[in-house]
Order: C-alpha cells, then structure tokens, then sequence
C-alpha cells in the first residue's frame, strides 16, 4: 500500500467505512434469510454505517494501529442474532459469520475490475481502487483467522469436535487481546501478508 500521506488517509477511511457496513449488513441478511430478526429488530438491517459503528473498535484502534503500524485493525459492533431462531443450527451461524468475509472478497473483485478498466492516466482513481481492493483482500484474510471473536472462529466452530469447540469457548473473552498480541508480536504478520499476497494474485 502506498504511504501515509493525506490522500491515501482519506482513501483509507472512504474504504474502511464502505467495507464495513457492506460486511456487517450481510452478517445481517444472511441471519435474516436463515430465520432471525434481531438484526433486523435492531436496526443492523441497514447498509448505513453509523448502525455498526463502535467508538472504540472501529475509530480508535484503526487510526492507532493505521499510525503505529502502517495498518489499521478494527472491528464493527457484532451484529446479533439468536441461534435458536436459525435454520441449520451451527451451520446456520456458521453462514452468517462466512457472509461477511465474503462480502469482502467480493469488494475486493469488484475494486480489482475496476482497476482494470480504469486507464493509466487517472492516477487519483487508480489509487483509490488499488487502496480499495487491498484492503478488502485484507479484511477477508483477517476475519478468517480462526481465533474468537473473528468469523473464521464461527465456521470452525460449526465443523469442529466438542472438545475444539469448548477451546474456542473457552478462549473467546479474550480472543481480540490475543488477536493484538499476536500481531503486535509479529506472529501472524508474515502469515497474513503471503496470504493477501495469495488472493490478490488471483484476483483478475
């Protein structure tokens, strides 16, 4: 990604915010589809990014980490939903939580389209969209980390034995503080990058 200068800061942002509430309504509609209203009930329904907004999570630790290490950590407000009222029990959760990186994926292909559309001579555009598809790539690999509360951890749940499943229970208060220690101690670091690496060579 390209530096920190202010146009790039801006573009971060525009993409944090469109990516966010893309990936948290479908969390959403997926719940919805599968039988449950309390997204719906609450007003998580909604491609409107302020209805998944946390202070913290979402403002603060992004430009902390965005200064601190070159890259922003975040997370929405979860978006609820009650497992009693889903089709397919555990598989059901494990579908909503799976929506949501996919939406990124599919952002990602969508942003890596219009790069290729775009022409060399709008470099403003060109920027935009390689920040765009970049991040997207980024946030679908992160949410996949299988380490609560991430959505990876949702899917693994559904297809794991009981004794997995009580470790990822058991683990999940804590699962962001882990999160951040292992980023922090560089132990997801080089694994995250050859993955994003990965997917955006697959890109068309």
């Amino acid at each position: 990604m390209q530096h920190l200068d202010l146009q790039t800061i801006l573009f971060i942002i525009i993409t944090i915010i469109i990516s966010l509430a893309v990936h948290e309504f479908m969390h959403a509609f997926i719940g919805f589809k599968l039988g449950d209203r309390t997204a719906h009930d609450e007003g998580r329904l909604t491609l409107n990014p302020l209805a998944h907004i946390d202070p913290v999570m979402t403002v603060l630790l992004p430009i902390g980490t965005l200064l601190l290490f070159g890259a922003p950590i975040l997370a929405a407000k979860p978006v609820p939903f009650n497992p009693y009222n889903l089709k397919y029990d555990e598989f059901g959760a494990a579908m909503i939580a799976a929506a949501g990186p996919l939406s990124n994926l599919a952002l990602a292909v969508v942003g890596a389209l219009a790069l290729n559309a775009v022409g060399f001579g709008n470099e403003v555009a060109r920027n935009f969209l390689q920040i765009f598809t970049e991040l997207n790539v980024a946030l679908f690999v992160f949410n996949l980390i299988p380490i609560p509360p991430l959505d990876g951890s949702r899917v693994l749940y559904a297809f794991s034995p009981e004794p997995l499943r009580r470790i990822l229970q058991d683990i999940e208060p804590y699962g962001f503080f882990i999160i951040i220690a292992l980023v922090l101690a560089g132990g997801l670091g080089g694994f995250i990058t050859n993955l994003n690496n990965m997917v955006l060579n697959l890109l068309p």
